[in-house]
């Protein structure tokens, strides 16, 4: 598994893409907390808060995602080395996961960056005291986001030999499960907080008020597990 891992890994680091992809990640975040006139610029908040960070990022992370592991299988099929990874005495499990946690290392890397940002805020609200729990939720929320979103891309990368496609349906799968029940709870009147408990948001927003509740770990546990055995039956049967 730790072959796959190195190579995946490495891999996305082996072009210029790779770079460019993360540091479009931080870019963008930056210039919407620090630059940019809107909800999400700190100075147009006027109080020091991350909370417009953590309503931005996971939708720079939608898009982040799917292009960190739109390559993944796809790329395998393309070259042809997808029967010769068969035929390494690996289990089908070691391959998945070891592209897995390879895409949820650069995910993890393209966060730690942002910390600057919580001990700039750390700074600025001196000599008050910024809500350091939410802050620590926050991340967990984020990280455990980029995890789920990480296995759906991995899914979406196993389903075309075309990377592009493979990207626009980790984008779409992503974005559904993400946002999409929460509009839906929007126009049902009948159910609408058990619809909304179907999606991502509603379990995020609670993690990131700085309360880690038990539903919301074993939520996204299901996701990341959800999606990692139907990526683990896909390539199975391939």
């Amino acid at each position: 598994m730790f072959a796959i891992f190195k190579k995946e890994f490495n891999a996305f680091f082996a072009s210029s893409i790779g770079y460019l992809v993360v540091g479009l990640f931080l870019l963008f975040n930056g210039l919407l907390l620090w630059y940019f006139k809107g909800n999400w610029n700190i100075f147009n908040i006027g109080f020091a808060d991350l909370q417009a960070f953590f309503e931005s990022t996971p939708w720079l992370l939608v898009l982040l995602i799917p292009a960190i592991t739109m390559r993944m299988f796809s790329d395998e099929y393309l070259t042809g080395t997808i029967e010769i990874l068969k035929t390494r005495p690996v289990t089908v499990w070691q391959v998945v996961m070891g592209k897995f946690f390879a895409g949820l290392s650069v995910v993890f890397l393209s966060l730690i960056p942002t910390l600057l940002y919580a001990i700039s805020i750390s700074r600025l609200s001196q000599p008050a005291r910024i809500d350091w729990g939410s802050i620590i939720g926050s991340y967990l929320g984020l990280f455990l986001l980029g995890a789920a979103f990480t296995t759906i891309g991995l899914f979406a990368s196993i389903l075309s030999k075309n990377q592009l496609i493979a990207f626009l349906v980790g984008l779409i799968l992503i974005f559904v499960l993400y946002w999409g029940f929460e509009q839906w709870a929007l126009w049902n009147n009948n159910l609408p907080v058990f619809i909304q408990k179907l999606g991502m948001f509603d379990h995020y927003k609670s993690i990131g008020r700085g309360v880690v509740d038990s539903r919301d770990l074993i939520y996204f546990g299901s996701v990341i597990f959800l999606f990692l055995w139907l990526t683990k039956q896909k390539f199975a049967q391939k």
